[in-house]
């Protein structure tokens, strides 16, 4: 397994702020080592014998298209940022490459580079170091993006000799996904699943919507299509824990759960009002 920073760029002095992990042949983790690891998203890159694809961008601190150039992750082929979802520590940096995907539901948002939607939530106690002197993160937000490709449920994202299954789940946000590499059994979750509480209260999240996705995803392990999961944010985990954590959110998503969630999502949305508006 390999790792990796960049150090002492002339071009740019916080050029260590990416790190990045080799997974497997043509896989990578790549984090943002001074945001908060509690809140920090994994971005991952799969490479293609074709193009390259970025699954989720981060803040956007940072130009992370440059960094992956600088270390010779990306070269010469086509790359592609695609978001499985737009809150804003996945989105942020999208506005750094030139083809970007997501999901119809919140193309509208990010096209709009509307705050409230993408739930922008930073304070400068989450960044270790500050991207540039003077950095606040009161004036942080995420960038109006113009997609080059809008997706749907079913699209496949051919990559060469690699392709990735778009698979709608909604619950955590209104245009979350899922891409399923079906050859490999590996599931790219972004946050519809990881290792920890499932979060539905946020402004577009819908519990309904959410129990449904949980009872595809235990069918996805019922059905052996995923060995491997690498979620949005933490660790990777095996089809076992996938078939945990969903059958656990259904069987407690009850009553009590729903009036705790709506309370939740009903101040969220006043304070993100607050600050961002509609």
């Amino acid at each position: 397994m390999l790792l990796g920073t960049t150090e002492n760029n002339q071009e740019d002095a916080n050029w260590d702020w990416f790190w990045w992990e080799e997974v497997s042949n043509g896989l990578y983790l790549i984090r943002e080592r001074f945001f908060d690891p509690n809140k920090r998203a994994n971005i991952w890159l799969v490479q293609g014998s074709l193009r390259d694809l970025v699954i989720d961008a981060g803040l956007g601190l940072r130009d992370l298209r440059r960094y992956l150039e600088s270390t010779g992750l990306i070269g010469t082929k086509a790359v592609m940022a695609v978001a499985t979802h737009i809150h804003f520590e996945h989105s942020g940096g999208l506005h750094h490459f030139d083809r970007v995907a997501v999901h119809r539901a919140e193309a509208r948002a990010l096209i709009r580079g509307n705050n409230f939607e993408t739930a922008t939530w930073l304070y400068d106690s989450e960044i270790t170091r500050t991207p540039q002197r003077g950095w606040k993160a009161k004036h942080y937000r995420v960038k109006a993006v113009q997609p080059s490709r809008i997706l749907d449920h079913g699209d496949i994202i051919h990559l060469g000799n690699r392709q990735l299954t778009v698979l709608h789940m909604p619950g955590h946000s209104r245009g979350s996904i899922c891409l399923h590499d079906q050859e490999n059994c590996i599931l790219f979750s972004g946050d519809v699943v990881y290792n920890g509480s499932m979060v539905d209260w946020l402004p577009s999240s819908n519990i309904s919507d959410y129990i449904q996705t949980c009872k595809r995803l235990m069918t996805l392990v019922d059905n052996d299509l995923v060995n491997q999961v690498l979620p949005g944010h933490f660790d990777p985990f095996d089809a076992e824990r996938l078939y945990r954590l969903a059958s656990s959110y259904v069987a407690n998503a009850g009553v009590c759960h729903k009036i705790l969630s709506c309370a939740a999502r009903c101040f969220t949305r006043l304070a993100l009002w607050l600050n961002y508006g509609r």
